[in-house]
């Protein structure tokens, strides 16, 4: 017998699969007609059957930004591209045996240090690695500087005899988070304009740069119009969240929710929720948003609480009654739960397991 949500223990990570599923089919559809492939970005949902999901609609694998969730996909069978760079020998080799034993793994470097420890750790392991370079197109959070630096990286993988050198990888934080569509656009192209430079150079200089990879939710409906991008690594869009519902509107509809449960009416112009905290993100400037619930608005509560202050709530709330929330932010909340529950309608129809260990 299928579980009803309102059986469920809250405060509980809720999919809506009919909204999930559209999301899914519309980037993949956009992507796809514009001559691109999709690689979406794992860490917005750190889960095997939602990338698998990804994968039947046309991705050609995933994005990962740690390596334990590296190992949790490529366990699966899942090809990844690790999207961080890093600076451990530990974990150079980690890969490089991953790579030995059949995983697909692609990585990123931005630095000669760390190419030399990939070549370092897959001569060692007797195999090669797929190695992208990095670049800095305006964040300043990692990447190598698009100017010659980067070139000089680009000869030193080409040279080394375990690594393959692929392409480059460019993600403009702030063009994703650009409010407006005309700001984020421009943004988008001025950012991605760099490594088509770098991009451009490369190529004349006979080295192997066919991939561009980079793009987000934020930048969807951009980054596939750029002729010179091969992949997006739009993250967020499965699930979708009130910050970028705020950036974007309602391109994808937001699939993700917590089901809380209110705990307290004690008082009349307000009431408390389980949920704080320990269940949603709080990396925001804004609280969650209700679902199907207006006139009220969010306090946090602490660890386990949050406060619905009844301004002119639209329907009136009762002791033991279920609220759902949109999370401000997809991908630190997910990380706070060990499941989701799939739903269609009010039915549970599966529970997906969330890999939530970092390191």
């Amino acid at each position: 017998m299928q579980t009803s949500k309102f059986d469920l223990l809250t405060p509980a990570l809720l999919v809506d699969l009919d909204r999930f599923e559209s999301n899914i089919r519309k980037m993949q559809t956009t992507v796809s007609l514009a001559g691109k492939q999709l690689r979406p970005h794992a860490k917005a949902h750190k889960c095997v059957p939602i990338a698998r999901r990804q994968l039947q609609a046309g991705a050609v694998g995933v994005c990962v930004a740690t390596i334990s969730e590296m190992d949790w996909m490529t366990a699966a069978g899942i090809g990844v591209l690790l999207t961080t760079p890093v600076a451990s020998r530990m974990k150079t080799d980690q890969i490089a045996a991953a790579a030995k034993s059949g995983a697909d793994i692609r990585a990123v470097v931005d630095h000669p240090d760390q190419a030399m420890m990939y070549q370092d750790s897959a001569a060692r392991a007797g195999t090669s690695l797929q190695i992208l370079i990095d670049l800095d197109i305006g964040d300043h959070r990692t990447g190598m500087p698009c100017d010659e630096r980067a070139i000089a990286l680009a000869h030193q993988i080409a040279a080394s005899p375990n690594l393959k050198l692929i392409g480059v990888q460019a993600y403009s934080v702030s063009g994703s988070h650009t409010e407006g569509a005309d700001e984020r656009r421009s943004h988008s192209k001025r950012a991605i304009a760099q490594a088509v430079s770098v991009q451009k150079e490369m190529l004349a200089a006979g080295l192997d740069a066919r991939i561009l990879t980079g793009g987000s939710t934020g930048t969807w409906d951009i980054d596939t119009t750029i002729p010179e991008v091969t992949e997006i690594q739009a993250g967020s869009y499965p699930l979708m969240d009130a910050a970028y519902r705020r950036i974007i509107g309602s391109g994808f509809a937001p699939a993700m929710t917590v089901l809380t449960t209110v705990i307290s009416t004690s008082h009349l112009d307000r009431v408390t929720v389980d949920a704080g905290y320990k269940a949603f993100a709080t990396d925001r400037p804004f609280g969650p948003e209700a679902v199907g619930l207006e006139g009220v608005r969010w306090q946090w509560g602490g660890d386990e609480h949050g406060i619905l202050h009844l301004e002119n709530p639209s329907r009136p709330l009762r002791l033991g009654d279920q609220i759902e929330f949109i999370p401000p932010h997809c991908d630190p909340t997910v990380n706070l739960y060990e499941r989701i529950y799939a739903m269609r309608g009010d039915r549970v129809e599966d529970i997906w397991p969330v890999k939530n260990i970092q390191r």
